[in-house]
């Protein structure tokens, strides 16, 4: 697969052919390609090699001879804007000088063509910084014309450059995206910072850091990230090491994300703009105004330093002063998979869910309305490739079937609450992702290529495929939901008549040895192999606040015990060989099929739809 390299343009929209093919970003792309070309030694060469200085002139040309390239690249960017004017017949006829440059016009094609297929491979990023005199609502409509205006631009110059060199207008036209795949609006924004938890500078750094206020993306996007698998764990540090990180803040951005009610600021370097960017797809963008004066829940620094980290490149350190954790992320490779930006925000999440005396569910919710009249809002609990969000789409695969609606509350992470209501408690689920980080490969055939208008796909060539898509609106993952079913995602154990697909638990010692186990069959998610167990299912935040989360989850699987809520298993048989697809789709008919019977219409196991706590 072919590396994409990253072009930004930042304050500069070019409104013309000539402004375009006179840009900086243009003359980079240009020289990259010729660059390409030489190395593979490809014939299209012929059309720049009349372009190449002489000996006497190399000296000269700082340009040219820094890229290794030894071209007059002035002069072809020349020869391009006549083209985006004129045909190649004037040219020649008009300029002697490049009438023996435009002898082969189609050889120039498929330069051309190579050149702006090339750009298109690149991923693409345009970054404006927000007018702070213009009202909100205009500076959003400005913005999403100047995206428009570029890649309108972009595809004029081609579209004009390829009919001036054969002299004819094609039958047919074909609207490919070639201008910016991301669009960010950023601007400063007066966030709150503990003043004992980060020393001066690193709190002037972080200020000055643009942080994105709107955001334009025009999927269907492909990213190519280094990794696509994670590895390790998030370990808390001792010792607060802030002092000793630096942050440039023309090197960062900082992506205000709304993880369930708590604003996480992510802050992340340029090296990993492209997993940034997918942030979108993901997590709520957060608006200025809720930000400005407040101190924000977490902060994620992903891109520091490895020499301030530990050995482990994935940590975070709890301000106990403040209340505010903040997760760090080393600047290498090894950490360039969305995964890691996903994981370490929710690890942040939960440590201060279990901190506020909420219990942190590595799960799945959906809230289910059978044609039979029956509904329930079901969780589904396990770790990485245990069957969450397959049996999710197994649900939504089967809804002509069963279903009069399904909505999905949580795709991968959320969190229990007992909230008061009147003289008692009222067990409530919130979410914490507005969409999902799925693997291809689980996926029904065909579903990725239906909601391709609005997905990010990573390395979709390799094992781990994934997608990031959109699926909730934030007023649903955030509006507080009863738990009818509570159930772990059992992945590993095939079907018998001991062992059926939906089974329940009588007693709160049994249910919390099956989900504090949380063992599962690894799906080549992480880098686990075989049979593998995660103290509750729950890597990121449980088992680095094991005593505390324990205490939590038997206080709060009594309660669902002792209030009807129904607490057990469901046999998804993901990791079993030939069940990747059918064991979900068995299991969530199982389930189905159990709404709808008898059993779940005695006292503690019907469910009509209580209102949502607001």
């Amino acid at each position: 697969m072919p590396e994409q390299r990253t072009e930004i343009v930042e304050h500069l929209i070019c409104r013309s052919a000539d402004e375009l093919l006179q840009s900086p970003p243009f003359r980079r792309v240009l020289l990259r390609f010729i660059g390409q070309l030489q190395s593979q030694q490809s014939p299209l060469l012929d059309v720049i090699i009349p372009f190449s200085f002489s000996d006497k002139d190399q000296e000269t040309v700082a340009e040219g001879v820094g890229y290794g390239l030894p071209y007059n690249i002035d002069r072809f960017i020349e020869l391009l804007q006549l083209l985006a004017h004129k045909t190649a017949v004037d040219i020649r006829r008009t300029v002697p000088a490049f009438a023996r440059l435009l002898a082969e016009p189609h050889l120039f094609q498929d330069f051309i063509e190579e050149l702006y297929n090339f750009w298109r491979k690149h991923e693409r990023f345009l970054i404006l910084e927000a007018n702070p005199r213009t009202e909100v609502a205009q500076q959003h409509q400005q913005f999403i014309r100047l995206n428009e205006e570029l890649k309108s631009v972009v595809l004029e110059t081609y579209r004009r450059i390829a009919a001036n060199l054969t002299g004819t207008l094609p039958q047919v036209y074909r609207q490919l995206p070639g201008g910016a795949g991301v669009g960010f609006l950023v601007g400063p924004v007066d966030w709150v910072a503990p003043p004992a938890l980060f020393p001066d500078s690193l709190n002037r750094q972080l200020h000055a850091v643009p942080l994105v206020q709107t955001a334009v993306i025009e999927p269907p996007l492909v990213y190519y990230p280094k990794r696509n698998f994670r590895r390790g764990s998030i370990e808390p540090l001792n010792e607060n090491v802030l002092g000793n990180v630096q942050v440039d803040p023309s090197q960062w951005l900082c992506y205000p994300a709304k993880v369930g009610d708590m604003i996480i600021l992510i802050f992340f370097h340029k090296q990993f703009l492209a997993l940034g960017a997918s942030l979108c797809n993901l997590f709520e963008l957060a608006a200025p105004a809720e930000l400005a004066g407040r101190q924000p829940d977490g902060v994620l620094l992903f891109g520091v330093d490895p020499a301030v980290l530990p050995d482990n490149p994935t940590v975070y350190y709890e301000d106990p002063d403040s209340g505010l954790v903040v997760g760090l992320v080393a600047l290498t490779d090894d950490v360039d998979y969305f995964g890691y930006f996903k994981k370490t925000t929710l690890t942040l999440h939960n440590v201060l869910c279990i901190e506020r005396g909420w219990l942190p569910v590595h799960g799945a919710m959906a809230r289910i309305l059978l044609r039979s009249g029956a509904q329930a809002n079901v969780v589904l609990v396990g770790d990485s490739g245990a069957g969450k969000s397959e049996s999710l789409e197994a649900f939504r695969v089967l809804a002509g079937e069963y279903l009069r609606q399904l909505t999905v509350i949580f795709d991968d992470m959320g969190s229990l609450r007992l909230l008061p209501a009147d003289d008692h408690l009222q067990l409530k689920a919130l979410g914490t992702e507005i969409g999902a980080f799925v693997r291809l490969d689980d996926l029904e055939p065909g579903f990725a290529y239906s909601e391709i208008d609005r997905s990010i796909f990573m390395n979709p060539h390799k094992t781990n495929a994934r997608l990031v898509i959109p699926l909730t609106r934030y007023q649903q993952v955030v509006q507080g939901w009863p738990v009818h079913l509570y159930l772990y995602a059992n992945n590993y154990e095939t079907v018998d008549e001991d062992h059926p697909y939906l089974e329940f638990f009588t007693d709160v010692e049994k249910a919390l040895r099956v989900f504090s186990e949380g063992a599962r069959l690894s799906k080549g998610t992480t880098d686990e192999e075989g049979l593998s167990r995660t103290y509750f299912a729950n890597p990121f935040g449980a088992p680095q606040k094991r005593e505390k989360h324990h205490v939590l989850a038997r206080r709060y699987l009594t309660y669902m015990m002792e209030h009807g809520i129904k607490v057990g298993q469901l046999r998804t048989q993901l990791g079993l060989p030939g069940y990747a697809l059918k064991g979900p789709e068995s299991a969530a008919k199982a389930l189905f099929e159990y709404l709808t019977s008898e059993k779940a219409q005695q006292p503690g196991g019907s469910h009509s739809q209580p209102s949502p706590v607001n």
